[in-house]
């Protein structure tokens, strides 16, 4: 996948502009592609010279004029085709599963830090996407939302991101309960 066609995907919610999808990238869209404000930018300027995407300038006092963006259907087009193509398979790199592998021979406590800051940070962004999926569902249950909003993917994907750090924090818990077991063991057969 391309930041290409997040920024297309995210444009589905409406006219924005690039403050405003950075927003975005860093609440809701990060739990599936990571983009830098920066990289937005430049991809936005691409993606409006393709024609994927159009801009237009908002005059403001006292402050800098600002471009908003919408889809053209010429982007949809291609965002539409973008769907029908096979995704590639997910590639994981992640150095902490590397550490994690060399743990027996490595700094056990560093690495049981790491899975500490580890499951703070999904715990934390659990506390965000929790925030957001209050913010979507505005005061309604799941089953209502679902049957009455008009766009379901944002949410789907918010369901996957959540499911995602509740999974980081419950590896978490029971790498450092083994962890902790492995080491009583040990301290047990030396004294």
């Amino acid at each position: 996948m391309s930041l290409k066609h997040a920024v297309l995907a995210a444009l589905l919610e409406g006219e924005a502009s690039g403050y405003d999808l950075a927003k975005l990238f860093d609440v809701s869209v990060a739990n599936f592609w990571a983009a830098t404000p920066q990289q937005l930018y430049r991809e936005l300027d691409k993606l409006s010279e393709a024609g994927l995407i159009a801009a237009r300038v908002v005059q403001q006092e006292r402050r800098p004029n600002k471009r908003m963006f919408t889809l053209t259907e010429s982007g949809m087009a291609d965002l539409v085709a973008y769907t029908a193509h096979q995704p590639k398979p997910t590639a994981v790199r992640d150095e902490l599963m590397v550490q994690v592998q060399a743990c027996d021979e490595g700094d056990m406590t560093a690495v049981r830090a790491h899975v500490r800051e580890r499951m703070e940070a999904a715990r934390a962004k659990l506390a965000r996407y929790e925030r957001l999926r209050e913010r979507l569902l505005d005061g309604r249950d799941e089953t209502s939302f679902l049957r009455e909003t008009p766009r379901v993917g944002p949410y789907l994907t918010l369901m996957r991101g959540m499911a995602f750090e509740q999974e980081n924090v419950l590896w978490g818990e029971r790498v450092l309960g083994i962890l902790a077991e492995r080491e009583a063991r040990q301290e047990v057969g030396h004294g």
